[in-house]
């Protein structure tokens, strides 16, 4: 049993593998599943002792590894996205800093001290 398993765990890698070079994360889910149909029927073919059940975990997680919960970093989606909530966050922080230092004088003066100790 353990080979059959090593043997689901390359044809696993081989998978996930191929979606990443051949774009498959960017494609429609329409294509997706296009894709994936095919690219069963090869990796049944490459691996003859896998079961159609073992075919089918392997279709189901490749679907789910195309549409995560979160994104790959699609177009639109994504590191660009992240990357603006950022600076928005560091505004946002600024501009907090900027109001506690007219409340407070020594609460203003703790990030200076941080910045100039991490520019040192």
């Amino acid at each position: 049993m353990t080979d059959k398993n090593k043997l689901k765990d390359r044809a696993r890698d081989e998978l996930f593998s191929h979606i990443n070079r051949c774009g498959v994360l960017q494609a429609a889910e329409e294509d997706q599943r296009h894709w994936m149909d095919e690219t069963m029927e090869y990796l049944g073919e490459r691996y003859p002792d896998l079961s159609d059940s073992d075919l089918k975990e392997l279709y189901t997680l490749g679907m789910r590894f195309c549409s995560p919960a979160i994104p790959h970093g699609r177009p639109g989606v994504g590191s660009d996205e992240a990357e603006d909530e950022v600076v928005e966050v560091e505004t946002d922080v600024s501009v907090e800093g900027e109001a506690d230092s007219d409340s407070d004088s020594d609460a203003g003066e703790q990030p200076r001290t941080v910045e100039a100790a991490g520019a040192a």
